[in-house]
């Protein structure tokens, strides 16, 4: 086994039906920009009724039907938001926890030291979390699980990793090792996976390779290292019919 293997993210996501929600990481090819992407998946009618919408900067998951929602407490919440030089994207409602920690000079992982894993018995769905650190026409980046100790949802473990940034090198989280009743949870280190230096390439294959009838929406957001300048990506597979 090669640990310094770079897989192409498309291979890690094709077989698995329900990867459930995925945060990637990483530098494009070329250096000079910064990627990240969030992709979340559904099983119940509950979680398919959602949609991306960016509003100041920032990605929120919204109910596409209003009518149709029956409990919004771990489906609805901010995604993606910016904090000083960091840019931050998690599966939950912990995104405005490490926004207010960090307003508050905590640390990521200090910040997230209040969280666990959601009170979704039995599948206890791991929190998963991302930040980009920015500086000087560079960055570096963290990313957090916040998983079940055992299957009775007593305790909760705590990872972080924390990476530089190599041009061509993502890194790949997601909640779910595959479908099942209960959900198995994600194991292991994020996966390092290949980057892309255009951003709807990278969009494309993501959205392809999630499992068609689990899949919900995709984010997607390019910054350039030198300018600042934002590119982004948004695909909802719910749509208001014209």
């Amino acid at each position: 086994m090669n640990v310094y293997e770079i897989n192409e993210i498309d291979k890690l996501i094709s077989p698995n039906p329900y990867v459930g929600r995925g945060i990637v990481i990483g530098k494009t090819p070329d250096g000079k920009r910064a990627a990240t992407a969030y992709f979340i998946m559904g099983r119940s009618e509950n979680s398919r009724n959602r949609i991306f919408e960016e509003r100041d900067g920032a990605i929120y998951t919204k109910a596409f039907d209003e009518s149709k929602v029956t409990d919004p407490s771990l489906i609805i919440y901010a995604a993606v938001r910016k904090v000083h030089n960091k840019l931050i994207v998690t599966n939950g409602d912990q995104t405005d926890t490490i926004c207010d920690g960090l307003k508050e000079g905590k640390s990521f992982s200090e910040a997230l030291a209040s969280r666990e894993f959601e009170p979704d018995s039995p599948n206890f769905t791991p929190r998963i979390s991302g930040m980009i650190s920015f500086y000087n026409n560079n960055f570096n980046y963290e990313m957090s699980i916040l998983k079940s100790a055992d299957s009775i949802g007593s305790a909760c473990n705590r990872y972080t990793f924390s990476y530089p940034s190599i041009s061509g090198l993502g890194h790949f989280i997601h909640t779910y090792q595959g479908d099942g009743n209960p959900l198995p949870t994600f194991l292991g280190e994020p996966k390092r996976v290949k980057m892309y230096d255009n951003i709807d390439e990278f969009a494309d294959i993501l959205w392809k390779s999630l499992n068609a009838d689990n899949k919900i929406s995709l984010y997607v957001r390019y910054t350039d290292l030198g300018t600042g300048k934002e590119e982004s990506r948004l695909i909802n597979k719910n749509k208001k019919e014209s």
